[in-house]
């Protein structure tokens, strides 16, 4: 029987810098009439022993970080990013999802934004903190990210690049939540990047309005003075160990970094100045596009998270 084993992406409730892969979840909730775009009954996404991405096995911990959600009553934005219209439905219509994901695709395949879109997954989510029961107060992949005054803390730099690809779909499909659309976007980035196909659930409730966006200091910093004791207070406060913290660094396998998002890197390299996509930036690996541990092979991750290191 093949073993199967854990890569990463958002959906409720979770993390990183440029790219990370599909995290999202909440401590307490539970999934409210759940939508799942897969046939398959996985809660989080894995991959054969076969296969070449050998990452994490598959954690309890991730995937209810992952997927647990809130019910609440849902308010979406329509047209202006931090417009609060009449509530809707607490669940996002399936039908519209299928055809949300088809319309990334294309979007995937015109703009090259696979990296961004996982970004801002990852960061809808990256909020979430294990220590708070209470919704939306413990953060996560809840769609507060649409809203300027999150938009505005320094690790989400950039990032309205990234909303303003997918609001046009969010106006075509106003039956699809903003937390269900950004998870979706990152998953379906990371599919189409050559990573597996996340069975993801589906069913994540909008925070009604700015006032419930978390603070500000919640996502890793690109600098910090001890790498590895930053590293852990933010993913340990998500419930993560090491091994999962090293897992999800290896996202860092797609996208750029850009010295006026993050103060790191370089304007553009001999990988990066003519594109695909908008150029410049300093990739982490040569096929910047591509999912696969690339980046665990020019990047001792580990180290810094061994004790005495870092």
């Amino acid at each position: 029987m093949a073993e199967r084993v854990l890569l990463l992406t958002p959906s409720q409730s979770h993390h990183s810098p440029t790219t990370m892969a599909v995290l999202g979840g909440a401590a307490s909730a539970r999934i409210i009439p759940s939508v799942s775009l897969s046939t398959s009954s996985r809660s989080f996404f894995s991959l054969s022993s076969s296969s070449k991405l050998k990452c994490l096995r598959s954690s309890p911990r991730i995937s209810h970080l992952f997927l647990n959600q809130q019910r609440a009553e849902v308010r979406v934005s329509s047209g202006g990013y931090g417009t609060v219209s009449a509530p809707k439905s607490v669940a996002s219509d399936p039908d519209q999802l299928k055809s949300a994901r088809e319309d990334i695709k294309e979007l995937l395949n015109s703009k090259f934004c696979h990296p961004i879109l996982i970004r801002l997954g990852w960061h809808d989510a990256g909020t979430y903190n294990k220590n708070i029961e209470e919704w939306p107060l413990r953060g996560g992949a809840n769609g507060s990210l649409r809203f300027e005054v999150e938009l505005k803390h320094g690790a989400n730099a950039g990032l309205l690049n990234a909303l303003k690809l997918l609001q046009p779909i969010k106006d075509k499909y106003s039956g699809v939540t903003y937390a269900d659309l950004f998870q979706l976007a990152s998953a379906t980035a990371v599919e189409e990047a050559g990573g597996p196909k996340i069975p993801m659930k589906y069913g994540r409730v909008d925070v009604s309005g700015p006032e419930q966006c978390p603070e500000e200091g919640r996502l890793p910093d690109a600098g910090p003075p001890s790498p590895a004791d930053h590293l852990r207070q933010v993913f340990y406060r998500m419930g993560l160990n090491d091994k999962e913290i090293v897992a999800l660094s290896g996202a860092h396998t797609l996208g750029r970094s850009r010295p006026d998002r993050s103060g790191w890197g370089k304007p553009e390299t001999k990988y990066t100045k003519d594109g695909p996509g908008a150029p410049g930036g300093q990739s982490w690996t040569v096929q910047w596009l591509k999912f696969d541990n690339s980046y665990f092979k020019v990047r001792n991750i580990y180290f810094f998270l061994l004790p005495g290191r870092g």
